[in-house]
């Protein structure tokens, strides 16, 4: 189980890695004519944006903005910002995949110690979160909130990040 447990983690990094890649090298190198532009101005000026305002996103977003060498390129560390919790979300993603499709490969029965898990049992598991977080990072709609400053992947990323934490709490408990 120990080694599931490492290819497991080591392929969620991969996977991560890969998004993360992807995202960076296809970000917006300034701003959107949308909400885009009204969130990264907000978030370097530390106001309010539009209702609800999204104020943790701003404070990460004005944290991130410090990088910037000059307010030229505050969008593109905004935009950047995106694309590194939409790679995050991908990997909570692919271990929620797993945790799931572990689940339903060996059963959950309320065993407290699990069956040995075979080769390609494992492979199957991994092949499984591999191609959804893949399917996931690729898909339209969800890249292009990816590559833009905008809240959407910080929501996503907080979605993803909660529903793991319950499955590991499940885990526990």
């Amino acid at each position: 189980m120990k080694r599931y447990t490492l290819l497991n983690n080591i392929s969620g990094w991969v996977i991560f890695a890969v998004a993360l890649v992807v995202y960076l090298l296809t970000i917006e190198p300034t701003m959107s004519f949308w909400d885009c532009s009204e969130f990264i101005t907000s978030a370097f000026k530390l106001e309010v944006g539009h209702p609800p305002g999204a104020p943790v996103f701003m404070l990460i977003g004005n944290f991130m903005s410090h990088f910037a060498s000059d307010p030229t390129h505050v969008a593109l560390w905004l935009n950047a910002l995106s694309a590194i919790f939409s790679a995050l979300t991908i990997l909570f993603l692919f271990w929620t995949i797993t945790h799931l499709v572990k689940r339903l490969m060996l059963g959950s029965g309320g065993v407290p110690v699990e069956p040995a898990m075979t080769i390609a049992q494992m492979i199957t598991i991994l092949g499984a979160g591999a191609v959804g977080a893949l399917a996931y990072t690729f898909s339209d709609t969800f890249w292009f909130s990816a590559v833009e400053g905008e809240v959407y992947a910080f929501s996503s990323l907080m979605t993803a990040l909660v529903f793991w934490l319950i499955l590991k709490w499940e885990n526990a408990a």
